[in-house]
């Protein structure tokens, strides 16, 4: 038997799962990642948590499958994009908790950006807009904060690294330091055309072109893992960012096809081939998994909350014990009684890029309960992901490109019957559940295995992917349109 091993180290845990070479979940482990909040609006991981986390499951997860390191062909990592992690080479410890994505203590420095009027030339280079979203105002953040660390940088003694270079750093015992396209184009420092880091962008930014690890395809081979730490030596073949790996998962390799990851945020990608397109509707344009020096790209979407919507009802709220329960409490009311909650926790991502948004219900009335708001809250993801699409549908038809017809969902909220149904009575098109929801974890296996010669070409891996079941819009045109009306008209109410 042929095994490949997926490291998927994401915001709220880190996983591991083997697959075999057919693309099924052989055995899987997880532990949940602790969040840091020191204070609002910042949100922090535990670097060495990461590591820890990561290798115990790699561990746990060959063990459930009876599986030794021997018999795993390659490895793949796919990981939480933009999150920063600064680290000392000699001593290979961070020198601060890991900036998770989520963070938005960089917007001054974006704003200073802004203002010298960078904007245009950053969205040029790199199919980015100026947020503090991305890696770039991070690390300057880091440099600029951490006493001594921008005189280590100059001296060349620091590392930076988004989570796939450091887990890369620690599997190979520090002998390598590296990332792939995919992940280097969320940094706002890479040039998306050219395949490099920018010197003018690292300069605007002030940071050292030293920190920067090397920049390889998304399938390729970066080293091998040190036997020590699971018994034998494996290739690592395949890294990619978690939601350019889901979209690689999902088989979507030709321009026109998109997918939806619903995790912690919702991630919506629409391949575009060879061609950069920018966005003139609030997406950005980023680097797609790349099997090659040859670039591919794709238009993204991204909302901050999504699935997190969920925690907040059992964690804010108390309205439930477990997030198993929110489908239950939804469908208690037959709708959501005209409440609308929008779950600008830490602002507006796209196609909004509303910072300074907050999170609002509105719509109460005295016959208003709990079910209600539940299933509004579980109703914003949809809500959320059409407004992506409508304005990825709007850059298509601008570009001369077909309609979309279909939206194939992945994440742990897809299985969710109830808002899978929601999505595409919003959208009016098919939205297509896989047969292997692990999508980010498999589509850095499926990379590693192309690296490996597991498989031969994307044309094997397009044959492998099934769909587990259809969702078909049962609601017309009209209803639709009002509701994503009554969403815009709530969304303009968390801006004051």
């Amino acid at each position: 038997m042929t095994y490949l091993l997926a490291l998927d180290q994401g915001t709220s845990s880190s996983r591991s799962i083997v697959f075999d070479a057919d693309g099924h979940v052989v055995a899987q482990a997880q532990q949940e990642l602790r969040q840091i909040y020191p204070q609002p609006g910042w949100v922090e991981h535990d670097p060495q948590e990461i590591w820890r986390t990561q290798l115990a499951t790699a561990r746990e997860a060959l063990a459930r499958a009876g599986v030794q390191a021997r018999d795993v062909r390659a490895v793949g990592i796919t990981n939480q994009r933009e999150t920063t992690v600064v680290w000392n080479r000699i001593t290979g410890l961070p020198i601060h908790n890991a900036v998770v994505w989520q963070d938005r203590r960089a917007e001054p420095a974006c704003a200073e950006l802004r203002e010298r009027g960078l904007a245009p030339t950053i969205q040029a280079k790199t199919g980015l807009l100026v947020d503090a979203y991305f890696s770039g105002t991070k690390l300057k953040w880091i440099l600029d904060h951490v006493t001594g660390a921008r005189q280590l940088a100059e001296n060349g003694e620091l590392a930076f690294g988004t989570v796939d270079s450091w887990l890369i750093w620690q599997l190979t015992g520090g002998a390598v330091h590296a990332t792939d396209v995919s992940n280097a184009s969320r940094t706002m420092l890479f040039n998306v055309h050219a395949n490099q880091w920018d010197p003018e962008l690292l300069q605007a930014l002030d940071i050292p072109a030293n920190m920067m690890p090397n920049v390889k395809p998304s399938s390729a081979l970066y080293g091998e893992v040190s036997p020590a730490l699971l018994g034998h030596a494996i290739p690592i073949g395949g890294v990619a960012g978690d939601q350019q790996s889901a979209l690689f998962g999902q088989a979507c390799f030709k321009a026109g096809m998109v997918k939806n990851t619903y995790g912690t945020g919702c991630f919506m990608l629409m391949h575009t081939g060879p061609k950069f397109h920018t966005s003139h509707n609030g997406l950005i344009t980023t680097s797609a998994a790349q099997t090659s020096e040859h670039t591919e790209f794709a238009i993204e979407g991204s909302v901050f909350v999504g699935g997190a919507v969920v925690q907040w009802l059992r964690d804010g709220l108390h309205a439930i014990h477990g997030s198993h329960e929110v489908q239950a409490l939804a469908q208690s009311v037959p709708d959501a009684g005209g409440v609308m909650v929008v779950p600008a926790f830490t602002g507006l991502g796209a196609p909004y890029w509303k910072p300074d948004a907050r999170g609002t219900i509105t719509g109460l009335t005295r016959g208003s309960t709990v079910a209600h708001i539940a299933r509004a809250a579980l109703e914003s993801i949809a809500f959320q992901s059409a407004a992506l699409l409508q304005a990825m549908s709007k850059d298509v038809i601008e570009a001369g490109g077909a309609r979309v017809t279909e939206l194939r969902v992945d994440g742990g909220a897809c299985v969710n019957d109830l808002l899978m149904q929601f999505q595409a009575d919003l959208l009016g098109i098919a939205v297509v559940r896989p047969a292997v929801t692990e999508t980010t974890a498999l589509g850095a296996a499926y990379l590693a295995g192309l690296a490996t010669g597991v498989y031969k070409s994307t044309d094997e891996l397009s044959a492998l992917w099934r769909a587990e079941r259809r969702f078909l819009p049962t609601l017309d045109s009209q209803r639709a349109n009002e509701l994503m009306e009554n969403w815009e008209h709530a969304v303009r109410q968390t801006v004051l």
